[in-house]
């Protein structure tokens, strides 16, 4: 085996992130590209190594998870190792342990935006946010907090990325994110706005207007946890109207209840009438559901059956 090999991982950005004179920051608005340099460590390690990438893009997971061990064994300081870790377990959701390793790659590597972002993810899916953790990571570190600034404007937690930037030394890149946060939070504002004209004008002795227009406001808050009992209320008043179903479907899966979600909308298809806009919109939260709860074959059926151009 050559000395030196370098494995280069790709992974697709597909967020919006604001433009920065920095060019470390505009990297992160086209794709992850990690160089990882493995000329110190040995053939078994170097094996092992790839062939833990190898059975993860095949989404055998846990044999993944066999060899990326045998790495820790091997190099146990070595970060990459317990990234890789971290993702092959939010794979298989269990949570708890990518968390684990995802921590130890932050802390061994805190500047590195992608071992956050990763962090996040394995939080995110147990309620958590970064702050959970804010005793266990370096927040002092001023990369970081760049970085959790950045997660925070993805996630259009606006507030939360303010008052980050509140503890960060003034920068270009501090001036930037706060001009873009605030002019977000005002176009966020404005649509709230025109949801509650919408309401206002809502005929009151109307209740299927009323259903709709309320849940569109619940929707454009990001209220899931009232959208749920709101459609479903809906459901037993119109039982036959397919966009209820399609709501509640999508609500059940924001609150993390896939199989219910798969239920009400694998149920909603029943009552569709020549809608396909609708339709595509219910084959993809089946999709969604379906893919999150580790069944590919169902959900690439549901990707197959949306229609482009519609």
């Amino acid at each position: 085996m050559k000395n030196t090999l370098y494995l280069v991982v790709f992974i697709l950005g597909l967020w919006l992130i604001p433009a920065t004179a920095y060019a470390q920051e505009k990297e992160l608005q086209e794709e992850e590209s990690a160089a990882v340099s493995l000329e110190d460590y040995s053939d078994e390690f170097q094996e092992s190594f790839f062939e833990g990438l190898k059975q993860k893009g095949i989404e055998n997971y846990d044999r993944a998870i066999v060899h990326f061990l045998e790495c820790k064994r091997l190099a146990p300081q070595n970060v990459d190792v317990d990234h890789e870790l971290a993702k092959a377990y939010i794979s298989l959701k269990q949570f708890v342990l990518a968390q684990d390793h995802a921590t130890a790659a932050v802390k061994g590597e805190p500047e590195n935006y992608w071992f956050l972002n990763t962090l996040q993810q394995a939080l995110e899916s147990q309620g958590y946010s970064l702050q959970y953790l804010a005793s266990e990571i370096p927040l002092k570190n001023p990369k970081l907090r760049q970085n959790m600034v950045l997660l925070y404007y993805k996630n259009q937690q606006y507030e939360e990325a303010l008052q980050l930037l509140d503890g960060i030394t003034a920068s270009p890149f501090v001036a930037e994110m706060r001009f873009k946060i605030k002019e977000s939070i005002q176009q966020r504002d404005e649509q709230a706005k025109e949801q509650e004209t919408v309401i206002d004008s809502t005929p009151q002795d109307d209740p299927y207007e009323n259903y709709s227009a309320t849940m569109a406001e619940l929707l454009a808050q990001n209220n899931f946890e009232e959208l749920e009992k709101i459609s479903a209320e809906a459901l037993e008043v119109f039982p036959a109207q397919a966009y209820f179903y399609y709501v509640h479907g999508m609500a059940l899966q924001k609150n993390k209840k896939y199989k219910q979600a798969i239920a009400i909308l694998e149920s909603g298809l029943d009552y569709l009438i020549d809608d396909m806009p609708l339709a595509n919109k219910i084959y993809k939260e089946l999709a969604d559901a379906y893919r999150t709860l580790g069944d590919s074959s169902k959900s690439n059926m549901y990707l197959s059956k949306i229609k482009s151009g519609l």
